[in-house]
């Protein structure tokens, strides 16, 4: 017989632990089963593809040369070409950012033009200016808080680190880790063994990595293994053999994918 007693004002001692309970499991639904969220930076909270065409359009004017949206599409594809080099460790990141210029000037027959120069004024141009996705940034803040935030990247670290300062989100993670200060980049599951020893009281099981790149970003996280949340704002088919356990189109909606039970 489960025994009860009566408070000082007269309340049953059971209706009150009941009333805790409830509250208590309500407070832990509305915080969902996760307590991290790993941010992908490029093309995810920030676009990628807009600096990278204002970057591509600015070093072309300095330089003195002609540029079309065929030209900067074109660059698009041999940088994307060259990143996932770097993501199968085909390439070092040091090698690649001087050669995908070397391929684009050969394949336009540009002459002339020295790639580690391009390079440098490249770099500097894409870390100037950003874009938020989504409204990105106003997201960031308002999970500020309520879970511990990191940026996880594979960018050059003089270029992530200047947009990001000046877009604001540094302010709002509790860390960024940048492939190129880690050592090794996503998708390797070294990359998150190194940034896991970065993060107290670390538990993977709370833990979802949000990205748009399925080769670095999804395949990095079925490597680590971390609960994984493509963002696939183009409604792309995963023809790959990544798990993906979470999909969505917008960046808002990861809110209702925080907010699931344990």
């Amino acid at each position: 017989m489960q025994k009860s007693c009566v408070t000082e004002n007269g309340v049953n001692s059971n209706i009150i632990n009941a009333f805790a309970h409830e509250n208590m499991s309500e407070k832990e639904a509305d915080m969902g089963k996760f307590e991290i969220i790993l941010w992908d930076v490029d093309q995810t909270l920030l676009d990628f593809k807009r600096s990278e065409n204002y970057a591509v359009r600015y070093c072309f004017g300095l330089f003195g040369l002609k540029v079309t949206d065929e030209i900067v599409a074109m660059y698009s594809g041999i940088n994307e070409g060259f990143w996932k080099r770097i993501e199968k460790g085909e390439i070092t990141k040091k090698e690649a950012l001087v050669e995908r210029f070397r391929a684009f000037f050969s394949q336009i027959g540009v002459t002339g033009v020295e790639p580690e120069e391009f390079q440098m004024h490249y770099a500097d141009a894409l870390g100037s200016v950003y874009y938020y996705q989504d409204d990105s940034y106003e997201l960031v803040k308002q999970l500020k808080g309520q879970y511990r935030q990191y940026l996880v990247t594979n960018g050059v670290t003089h270029t992530q680190r200047k947009k990001l300062k000046l877009s604001g989100l540094d302010q709002l993670v509790e860390d960024i880790f940048v492939s190129e200060e880690i050592g090794v980049p996503k998708p390797q599951k070294e990359y998150f063994d190194r940034c896991f020893s970065r993060i107290q009281d670390f538990d993977k099981e709370k833990v979802i990595i949000v990205g748009d790149s399925l080769s670095s970003d999804m395949l990095g996280g079925n490597n680590a293994g971390l609960v994984t949340c493509w963002y696939n704002p183009g409604g792309l088919k995963n023809e790959s053999e990544v798990r993906i356990d979470y999909e969505i189109k917008n960046l808002q909606d990861i809110i209702s994918v925080l907010k699931e039970e344990r």
